[in-house]
């Protein structure tokens, strides 16, 4: 005879109270949950990542626009320099007013045109030496003990272009 109980399948076991005994693996609907909840915390970050990176973008766009001709700009800057100095040298000559008056019409208009485009000139006379602003040429005895630490003289203006700066002022410090 062979033996028969061994072909059919085990019923579950059941304690006093007649329920099934429940086991130690998490169910189905368990397993699910937390699948669900991992994805929703994967697309949240997602989404944030997502918003960080537009928001990162948008910044670096608008720093770009800003300073787009920065090349062009400094490389005017030499030009408007002489443009200073042609000035100073009209204004202590004799030359006749029709044309000292044009001269300075175009200096004023590049000045004007460059200051319209966000060029800024940096203030540097009697301030406080600042190495992030300033580059110090030389340093002479400060005429005072108030100047000590302070811009006696400009060499080089500085420039700056949106609030950055594109060019340091070269200048003369007392100590």
């Amino acid at each position: 005879m062979e033996n028969t109980e061994q072909l059919l399948p085990e019923e579950p076991q059941s304690d006093i109270s007649g329920q099934e005994a429940e086991t130690a693996a998490p169910s189905e609907l368990e397993l699910k949950t937390a699948e669900l909840n991992e994805w929703k915390d994967k697309h949240l970050r997602l989404v944030a990542e997502f918003d960080n990176f537009k928001r990162r973008n948008a910044k670096e766009r608008v720093e770009l626009i800003q300073t787009a001709g920065k090349e062009v700009i400094q490389s005017l800057l030499d030009v408007l320099d002489d443009c200073d100095r042609a000035q100073k040298q009209l204004e202590a000559s004799e030359t006749e007013a029709a044309l000292k008056e044009g001269v300075l019409l175009v200096f004023n208009k590049l000045r004007h045109t460059l200051q319209q485009r966000g060029l800024k000139q940096m203030e540097t006379r009697q301030a406080e030496f600042n190495a992030d602003l300033h580059e110090a040429i030389t340093e002479i005895p400060a005429p005072s003990e108030e100047w000590k630490g302070k811009v006696i003289d400009e060499l080089m203006k500085g420039y700056y272009l949106n609030d950055k700066i594109i060019r340091h002022a070269k200048v003369v410090v007392g100590n």
